[in-house]
């Protein structure tokens, strides 16, 4: 069986009903200090740790005294404004007692579906991720609309598993795992602890929807692992309401695993290679074609022409001196930005675009060579 400590980069993707007390509305302090510790600890063994939050709504709408049952938008979207600040305060008050950084960060659904605002989140999260910070993302429910939510945080958590290249996804439920059948109406449901893939028999197990406090459900559970170990990351199910959840895992809890199709780098250098469009092509030299071959990223200095109307985030084909396709990658620049870089030094960027930009025109964990 896997274990958890085996994983470097882990979503954990945490529902309501475990952060907030259904009858009271207030935070259950105890079980996220106890979350924390959990963190803190795959942290300190060198592993980087994202957590996909829900509870915004959940504690903004006790703060505001807004009635039990299903809430109008405009009454969700101020119980998230309300929220998302008590939310953010107590996820930096639990870390920061581990000496870790808490880093709010709020998505749509817009942010990982387009290539642009896809890129520029995932920057982000690189960047807080290098400096040991453990970003806490929601989805933007102030703003998200009923056409561009995702709806339960379960596939939110899933996207940014695949949008950061995690191998592990943990979804923290009120159920340990996925039966056979929904155990309270079926004596007879057996716990599945491995499944090796999603297929149509797996994806019938599932059951509804969960508490008002939680839209998700095992049928979106599953749908959110169909979205992650196609891209190589493998997922949990287990219980989350215990103490220490996360530690549970190691320590035998009951869970399932669903293991990733291949692995995230993988996945991804698939998905550029043979997904994609090629919207331009970028010309380079031969230092710049050995450059690759070694590992680098492309930077503009070895960049001779390009060709194309692309946008930042679009496909893009790497030819050769002598015009061999080299392979192809996510451009950092429109056409007209990266046309004006060829050959540009990384310190002349921001006098020839009047701006501080990115330093690569392709970075290589977007690229992919041929060959690979």
């Amino acid at each position: 069986m896997p274990a958890l400590r085996d994983h470097r980069r882990i979503v954990v993707k945490i529902g309501s009903a475990l952060l907030v007390d259904r009858a009271t509305g207030a935070l259950k302090q105890p079980w996220l200090e106890s979350l924390a510790d959990d963190v803190a600890g795959l942290m300190k063994g060198g592993a980087e740790v994202i957590l996909v939050s829900s509870g915004a709504i959940a504690l903004g709408r006790g703060r505001l005294g807004l009635p039990k049952g299903a809430l109008q938008l405009a009454e969700s979207q101020a119980a998230a404004a309300v929220g998302q600040i008590a939310l953010a305060r107590a996820y930096s008050e639990v870390l920061g007692a581990h000496g870790f950084t808490a880093a709010q960060v709020l998505l749509t659904l817009d942010d990982t579906e387009s290539r642009r605002r896809y890129l520029n989140a995932r920057a982000t999260l690189s960047v807080l991720l290098e400096r040991r910070a453990v970003p806490v993302i929601n989805e933007n429910d102030t703003v998200a609309t009923t056409e561009i939510r995702y709806g339960d945080n379960d596939r939110l958590a899933a996207r940014v598993a695949t949008m950061i290249g995690a191998d592990l996804l943990v979804l923290l439920s009120d159920i340990d795992g996925l039966y056979t059948a929904p155990p309270n109406d079926d004596p007879n449901a057996r716990l599945i602890p491995v499944v090796e893939r999603i297929t149509p028999e797996i994806e019938a197990m599932a059951g509804g929807a969960g508490s008002e406090l939680s839209r998700g459900g095992m049928k979106t559970k599953i749908e959110a692992g169909k979205i992650a170990t196609d891209a190589g990351t493998a997922m949990i199910i287990t219980l989350g309401k215990r103490l220490n959840p996360l530690g549970s895992i190691d320590a035998g809890a009951t869970a399932t695993w669903f293991l990733g199709q291949g692995s995230p780098v993988t996945a991804r250098k698939k998905w550029i290679a043979g997904s994609l469009d090629a919207r331009g092509t970028v010309h380079v030299d031969a230092g710049a074609a050995g450059a690759l071959r070694r590992g680098k990223s492309l930077l503009p200095a070895g960049c001779t022409r390009v060709e194309g109307r692309f946008a930042r985030g679009d496909a893009v084909l790497i030819l050769g001196p002598g015009g061999e396709q080299l392979g192809r990658g996510l451009v950092a620049f429109d056409a007209d930005d990266a046309a004006a870089m060829l050959g540009r030094k990384t310190h002349e960027i921001e006098a020839v675009l009047g701006y501080t930009g990115r330093t690569v025109m392709i970075h290589r964990d977007d690229m992919v060579l041929r060959g690979e």
